[in-house]
């Protein structure tokens, strides 16, 4: 795991380069403006918010209260109230996308497609929700319905994110899946959400992509090789990654006040997975080569 000080490093070198070519594409009104410098920079804000999802706290008021404001203080000399950073937070939202797709793997052949729940309410509670009201929405996994948004991902069999979206939950789980393979090459594992032929076509058309998925119980056995099904069965791989965005980097839970913030909180977190040293991985070679040596 990346300690705070090599964290701030990385992060305060991809500003340095981001933010003059932000600034530059920045559309104005016309009028000179006054740009002057708040007291926390944005690599320490970014830095902050990624080190929530690497810390056990799982609430950012109590992590910031407890933690930054009575530990950090010698390492953020210049520190603001929780109210004040929880408004500065809103303007990292395109320095943390940019800064997550700068830290996607590269495609190796192998890939995984999955999405997951975010719930932003329990279900008792959807009519009452205003926070999410016209952007959230109902959706249903094997678990059950949920009231909020889907996280799709695409890992590589190193267990590195390459690309990610997010969409209200009740969009379908194969809609996004060309934008997610643009980058994509080979063979791409999914479960049955995915099965589809006209998206089979599509991403084999544009991609020259191939999507494998496991079969329904109504639908005719299609020739895989050994090493297909093999793959196909590690499957779990992004769901592993999927259980540790929940449950280790808190991408999910129910106190969001603001939208911003909720896209916020989900962006860090998937940093913080980026970032973290050991991931989820398959050692599948010696696997493939003993099945494929076998008499």
């Amino acid at each position: 795991m990346y300690s705070l000080v090599e964290m701030f490093c990385d992060v305060d070198d991809f500003c340095q380069e981001f933010q003059p070519y932000w600034e530059q594409k920045q559309l104005t009104a016309g009028i000179k403006q006054r740009r002057r410098s708040g007291q926390l920079c944005l690599s320490e804000i970014m830095t902050i918010l990624i080190h929530f999802h690497q810390s056990n706290y799982r609430n950012f008021k109590a992590y910031y209260l407890e933690h930054v404001l009575v530990h950090l203080r010698s390492e953020f000399p210049n520190l603001v109230s929780y109210p004040r950073f929880v408004v500065l937070m809103q303007a990292t939202i395109l320095p943390l996308s940019a800064y997550l797709y700068s830290l996607f793997g590269s495609c190796s052949g192998v890939s995984f497609v999955d999405s997951t729940s975010l719930a932003v309410c329990h279900n008792r509670r959807i009519r009452q929700h205003k926070v999410f009201a016209g952007i959230a929405a109902r959706g249903k996994t094997s678990m059950g319905w949920f009231y909020g948004f889907k996280l799709h991902l695409v890992v590589n069999d190193q267990g590195e994110l390459l690309a990610s979206q997010l969409t209200p939950g009740n969009v379908d789980d194969r809609t996004p899946v060309p934008i997610l393979s643009k980058r994509l090459f080979g063979k791409l594992f999914g479960d049955r959400g995915y099965i589809s032929r006209p998206l089979f076509e599509q991403l084999w058309q544009d991609f020259q992509l191939l999507l494998f998925t496991k079969l329904r119980k109504n639908m005719k056995n299609r020739l895989m090789t050994i090493s297909d099904k093999l793959l196909l069965r590690k499957r779990a791989l992004i769901e592993t990654i999927n259980d540790q965005l929940k449950n280790i980097s808190q991408i999910e839970h129910s106190r969001h006040r603001s939208p911003l913030n909720f896209v916020v909180n989900v962006l860090a977190g998937l940093i913080a997975y980026c970032h973290q040293p050991k991931k989820p991985a398959l050692h599948f070679v010696n696997e493939l080569n003993a099945i494929v040596s076998y008499p």
